[in-house]
């Protein structure tokens, strides 16, 4: 990630997700930033003073979110122009990691802390236009071959 990291869309489902993204604070508190995450009262919340695009739900294997959620990657892609994109799942990461790709943004996926030896589906989707695929347990390493193990984020 050679490129200075100016801008930063931190995606992700509410709930754990949003917590992993949330816990990575130290990274991305003093960079300019937009969030995409479910339009829940934890999100809504956590987020009360951060720039937030609500994104379509339920996501899990919906042909009508993956359609609704595409567009609002493009629209939020073109207008805030991230030079990362930052998830740990789940679903609504899928149109903003290949269209970020397309934008000529860098990826950052994080693989959940309760998998330890087996994928997840967003994983897989996303793995293969992910700059840096971060997992949480060595075991993981042996699931993605190019993964980078940093440990615990909790």
């Amino acid at each position: 990630m050679s490129k200075e990291c100016k801008k930063v869309c931190l995606v992700g489902s509410s709930g754990g997700h949003l917590t992993h993204l949330y816990m990575l604070k130290p990274f991305w508190e003093k960079k300019e930033r937009v969030w995409v995450t479910f339009d829940k009262e934890d999100a809504r919340s956590v987020l009360k003073d951060e720039k937030f695009y609500p994104c379509y739900y339920p996501t899990n294997r919906s042909l009508k979110a993956l359609i609704i959620n595409t567009r609002l990657a493009l629209k939020v892609l073109r207008k805030e122009k991230p030079d990362i994109i930052i998830s740990s799942g789940a679903a609504v990461a899928v149109p903003f990691f290949y269209l970020g790709k397309l934008f000529g943004a860098k990826t950052v996926y994080i693989e959940v802390f309760d998998r330890i030896d087996k994928s997840t589906i967003t994983g897989k989707m996303v793995y293969p236009v992910t700059d840096k695929f971060i997992v949480q347990w060595e075991e993981m390493k042996q699931v993605y071959k190019k993964a980078i193990n940093l440990g615990s984020i909790f």
